[in-house]
């Protein structure tokens, strides 16, 4: 097993974070047109616990492949779990955590993935693998950004406590 953890933080409120990354068909936006990431489930507005969404994506090598993941948590405004079905992947379970910070979110991303045909696959993990996850989260970071603005840590009082005016 593999993991790959990604903080980022933002200057928007937990309600607008939340109400963002909820709506499935966001991922798109956030997402390298590269990925060739095409949504072929029709989408409700928010997402919910034992929702599936199948995709079109093209992970390695411009080969398209079919990904299926199941929405198995969901706890509004806090944590949801992203669980494929049926992917390129032998195991992916993705944990998107949000958490209200002075002067914005903190978004964290736990994925913990396994690649098929152990132990071969798992000598394209550094070279091809590994680099593609962190293409793509950095990529997912700059379009955040792009969207939302970037966070700056509130400037401090002669207390600790960050300033009002922040």
């Amino acid at each position: 097993m593999y993991q790959l953890r990604k903080v980022q933080k933002l200057p928007i409120d937990i309600k607008k974070a939340w109400d963002f990354f909820s709506s499935p068909a966001n991922l798109a936006v956030i997402t390298p047109d590269e990925m060739g990431f095409i949504v072929k489930t029709e989408l409700p507005e928010k997402m919910y616990a034992g929702m599936m969404i199948e995709y079109t994506v093209k992970p390695l090598l411009g080969i398209p492949l079919t990904w299926v993941t199941e929405i198995t948590h969901v706890e509004e405004g806090r944590y949801f779990v992203d669980e494929q079905r049926t992917g390129p992947y032998a195991i992916w379970h993705h944990q998107h955590f949000f958490e209200e910070i002075p002067g914005g979110v903190k978004m964290t991303d736990i994925i913990d993935y396994q690649l098929p045909l152990a132990p071969f696959g798992n000598f394209l993990h550094k070279p091809l693998v590994r680099p593609k996850l962190e293409q793509i989260f950095d990529y997912r970071w700059n379009k955040l950004i792009e969207l939302f603005g970037a966070y700056k840590e509130p400037e401090l009082t002669d207390t600790g406590i960050p300033s009002a005016t922040h």
